[in-house]
């Protein structure tokens, strides 16, 4: 049967267009206050992994058997995106946006990680393909995503301590 996971794939390539709408409405908002983008050369190799994760699901996973534990986490992580993006408000985008003078969040999940959303990213990653059943794919691409990453987090904490030039 090939539609469940037609259908979950559908829900996640939707809910990531929908995100990058509200991100880039929220990227202008940010800037129009005074915000200043930190780290824009990695921003396009972010957007070319998590477009090729995607689309390698989309060839890869189709007519594949879901797991419902690992659907049932999935489920789980989208619930904890929902409270990220509501704890940020119009904060939230893809992009690192300073905001002259704006407190940190200490609300909601940041009560708990400094960077939740990354977390959710993390387990995202790995979590839909081994979905689908596929590990190595879901290695291939924590790999990839974790270098991301540590490029991202780098340049998100020195922007958020004031390190900027």
């Amino acid at each position: 049967m090939m539609w469940p996971s037609l259908a979950l794939l559908i829900f996640v390539t939707l809910q990531r267009l929908a995100e990058l709408f509200h991100a880039r409405r929220n990227t202008l908002l940010l800037l129009a206050r005074g915000g200043r983008e930190v780290g824009a050369e990695h921003y396009p190799y972010m957007v070319i992994l998590h477009t090729f994760w995607l689309a390698g699901l989309w060839v890869a996973a189709p007519g594949r058997p879901i797991s419902l534990f690992w659907l049932a986490v999935f489920v789980m992580l989208q619930l904890l995106r929902v409270w990220v993006l509501a704890t940020l408000k119009d904060r939230w985008t893809t992009r690192i946006i300073v905001l002259p003078g704006a407190p940190l969040v200490h609300s909601g999940p940041y009560r708990f990680l400094n960077h939740p959303n990354y977390a959710i990213v993390i387990g995202e990653i790995a979590v839909l393909p081994l979905a689908f059943g596929l590990a190595y794919y879901a290695l291939a691409f924590s790999l990839l995503n974790a270098a991301m990453l540590g490029v991202r987090i780098r340049e998100e904490n020195a922007a958020l301590a004031g390190n900027i030039p």
